[in-house]
C-alpha cells in the first residue's frame, strides 16, 4: 500500500463541476512510502485472455503518433485522440499478443482485483476498456455486468467478441461519456491515465456517471501522476469524495522484459460522496 503524508496549502477555487458538485480550494502536496503489492496471480485471467471461453482477453487504451508497428513507445507519444484512434485502429487485432502476452501486461489485473478487495461490484463502467482486458477480469471475479467504453471502436469490437461486456459505446473521457448521471455503481479504468493518453481532468466523467458511495478505482502511471497534476486534482475532489487510498503496484509481471519491465502504477481507490 503506498500511503500519502497530506499537506494543504491554499489554491483558488475551479469552476469544474459535476452536476451539483464543485471542486473545493485545497491543493494537496503528496509524500510517498510505498509498498509494493506482490503480483497477482493471473492465470484466469491470463487463460480467458487467450479465447478460452467466459470472456476472453482484452485491454486498455494508449495513444500516439504512428509508427509502421504500433508499440508502446508510440503509444505513449500519442498528442491528440486522432492519434489515438488511428494507432488504436492499427493495433487492435494484435495488441493483446503483440504487446499484452509479449511484456507480462498484468495491470489490468491489478485493477479488477483491487475494485473487488475494495468492496466494488456492479453494475460497472469500464473506462478504456481497449480489447476488454479488465472486463475479462472482473467477469472472472464475479463481477457483472460490465459495459464498456474506448475512444476506438477497432478495439472495442475485439473486445465485444469476447463476451465480457453487457454494452459497448465508442467516447473519448475528457468529452464527457454518454451516460446519465449515476448509472454505475462502479467505475474503473486500467491503462488509460498514462503518458500520452488522459490526465486528470478525465476523472470528471467517471464522478458523473458512478452512483454515491460507489467505487471508482483508476490506475495513473507512477511518473504520470507526478507530473500531469494528479495531486492538484486529488485536493480538488477532496469535499466530493470519501474513504482515499493509493497503492503502487507493477504493471508487468516480474519476469516481464525490456526498458519498461519495472514501471509502476498507483492505484487510486475511492467512492463518491453523498450529495
Amino acid at each position: 500500500m503506498t500511503r500519502f503524508d497530506v499537506a494543504r496549502t491554499q489554491q483558488p477555487k475551479s469552476t469544474a463541476a459535476y452536476g451539483s458538485l464543485r471542486f473545493g480550494p485545497l491543493r494537496y502536496q503528496l509524500k510517498r512510502t510505498i509498498g509494493m503489492l506482490p503480483t497477482p496471480d493471473n492465470s484466469e485471467c491470463s487463460r480467458q485472455a487467450q479465447g478460452k471461453p467466459l470472456a476472453n482477453l482484452g485491454t486498455s487504451p494508449p495513444n500516439a503518433a504512428m509508427t509502421e508497428k504500433p508499440d508502446l513507445e508510440s503509444a505513449y507519444a500519442l498528442q491528440t485522440p486522432d492519434d489515438s484512434r488511428r494507432l488504436y485502429a492499427q493495433w487492435a487485432k494484435t495488441y493483446d499478443s503483440d504487446f499484452a502476452e509479449q511484456n507480462g501486461y498484468i495491470l489490468h489485473e491489478q485493477v479488477a482485483r483491487h475494485f473487488v478487495n475494495m468492496g466494488g461490484f456492479g453494475p460497472v463502467l469500464d473506462v478504456g476498456a481497449g480489447t476488454g482486458l479488465c472486463g475479462v477480469c472482473l467477469r472472472a471475479r464475479g463481477v457483472e455486468p460490465v459495459d464498456g467504453t474506448d475512444i476506438s471502436k477497432e478495439m472495442l469490437a475485439v473486445a465485444e467478441a469476447k463476451g465480457c461486456y453487457r454494452a459497448v459505446f465508442t467516447g473519448d473521457v475528457l468529452l464527457g461519456l454518454d451516460a446519465a448521471e449515476g448509472t454505475y455503481q462502479g467505475v474503473v479504468s486500467s491503462g488509460t491515465f498514462t503518458h500520452g493518453h488522459v490526465g486528470p481532468d478525465g476523472i470528471d466523467a467517471m464522478m458523473h456517471v458512478v452512483r454515491p458511495r460507489g467505487w471508482i478505482v483508476l490506475s495513473v502511471n507512477a511518473a504520470h501522476f507526478q507530473a500531469a497534476g494528479f495531486v492538484a486534482k486529488i485536493a480538488m475532489l477532496e469535499p466530493y469524495i470519501s474513504d482515499l487510498t493509493t497503492t503502487e503496484v507493477p504493471i508487468y509481471a516480474n519476469d516481464a522484459p525490456g526498458e519498461h519491465a519495472r514501471d509502476t502504477a498507483l492505484l487510486l481507490a475511492f467512492r463518491k460522496a453523498e450529495k
